[in-house]
């Protein structure tokens, strides 16, 4: 993402929906300016503690909605998003916002979940909640961890937006971790959509739904721990 979107030493990062911060991080270290930004103000405390920690001053943080950038027009040179367009419920409005801030010939790179199938680590999960919650499965151009994954789909929301030169990149990157009790575990932690999707049934429903999905999850394991099947996608363009 960061090769993608031109980040190197100097460049002015605008990274949307940065959560705990580790591709801000990431671009800091390479020398970049980063403004990281998110809707909760406490994720971005902990990113900015983060910052810290390693020692890196290049990073500032603003709390800022994805599909409302309050940000000066064409004021970076790259802007990052990793997981965040998926979830916008309006991705247009997102996508221009982020163009807007761009300066001319500045690059978007965003990373996206491809489709349902190749990602099971995930997919597991929402489908065994959306039986249980008796969710209806999510209406076409509705906002959703696979919103952007089918052939094609990410690149045209980028030229839609008006970003010339698009490129998207497949890039398998399987979840491994001990075993599945801690793939669980840290989707608990980490996955807010899994838990706005259990919104509507009781505690005991959802302890059962985590217990099924633990159960489906153990399909993954191997002799030396959990592989998780999920493929990304790098998705990038410029503005003209």
């Amino acid at each position: 993402m960061l090769d993608l979107a031109g980040v190197n030493a100097g460049t002015r990062v605008l990274d949307v929906a940065a959560g705990a911060g580790g591709q801000s991080l990431a671009a800091a270290r390479r020398g970049a300016h980063v403004l990281a930004t998110d809707i909760s103000a406490n994720i971005l405390e902990f990113a900015a503690l983060e910052a810290s920690r390693a020692g890196l001053t290049s990073i500032d943080t603003q709390v800022l909605d994805g599909e409302h950038l309050d940000v000066p027009e064409q004021t970076f040179d790259a802007v990052i998003s990793r997981v965040g367009f998926i979830y916008f419920p309006d991705q247009h409005k997102a996508l221009t916002d982020m163009r807007r801030a761009l300066k001319p010939g500045g690059r978007l790179a965003g990373i996206v979940y491809s489709t349902a199938d190749r990602n099971g680590f995930f997919s597991t999960p929402v489908s065994i909640i959306r039986r249980r919650a008796q969710l209806p499965a999510p209406a076409p151009g509705q906002p959703g961890p696979f919103s952007l994954g089918a052939p094609g789909v990410a690149e045209q929301a980028l030229r839609d937006a008006g970003f010339v030169d698009v490129r998207a990149v497949r890039i398998p990157s399987p979840v491994r971790m001990a075993s599945a009790d801690e793939c669980v575990r840290f989707e608990r932690e980490s996955f807010g959509a899994l838990h706005q999707m259990l919104a509507g049934v009781s505690e005991a429903e959802r302890e059962e739904a985590w217990e099924e999905i633990t159960a489906a999850l153990r399909a993954y394991e191997r002799e030396d721990g959990f592989h998780g099947p999920c493929e990304m996608i790098v998705v990038a363009g410029a503005r003209g």
